[in-house]
């Protein structure tokens, strides 16, 4: 190898991988570009347990539809239209997007994590300078809690079957 690719200290590999600094010596930050297709629309996917959700935003008056239902009735529970309100909250962008949701398997509760988590994807494609707000709130990060399998000998995943001494 020559002398130039070869890194002597953690500095140099530092340099390297973050590429070529700046003239003032700091590295430059990468500038994140927005994603949009041609009606001018951020898609994403979210999910939580075992809960897919394709989300698209458009900018508009905050209509929020999941699988052609409007949030009210499709997610009763006023809780779950908190939890899918959220993203839009923290980042002070409540009204101001229309969401268009389809979301399949799990249960409610899954479901409106799964669009949560698609609706802060999906803003962070439309408005990149946004995605430092929602990873501090951990609206990006997937939900890695799912359901513990069941275990041979057992009634459950831990409840064992009564115990009788005779």
């Amino acid at each position: 190898m020559s002398e130039q690719t070869t890194a002597n200290s953690l500095a140099d590999l530092k340099s390297l991988v973050q590429g070529t600094p700046a003239a003032d010596g700091t590295a430059e930050a990468v500038k994140r570009e927005p994603k949009r297709d041609a009606q001018g629309r951020a898609y994403a996917t979210g999910s939580r347990k075992e809960s897919v959700a394709r989300v698209w935003i458009k900018p508009g008056k905050g209509v929020i539809t999941i699988n052609d239902k409007p949030a009210s009735k499709y997610f009763a529970r006023p809780v779950l239209r908190m939890l899918i309100t959220q993203p839009f909250l923290v980042a002070d962008r409540y009204q101001t997007f229309d969401v268009i949701a389809t979301v399949v398997g799990g249960g409610l509760s899954g479901q409106a994590g799964a669009v949560r988590h698609g609706i802060s994807r999906a803003l962070t494609n439309y408005e990149p300078e946004l995605r430092g707000i929602l990873k501090k709130a951990g609206f990006l990060t997937r939900d890695p809690r799912a359901v513990e399998r069941k275990k041979y000998g057992k009634m459950k995943a831990r409840r064992s079957f009564q115990f009788s001494k005779r």
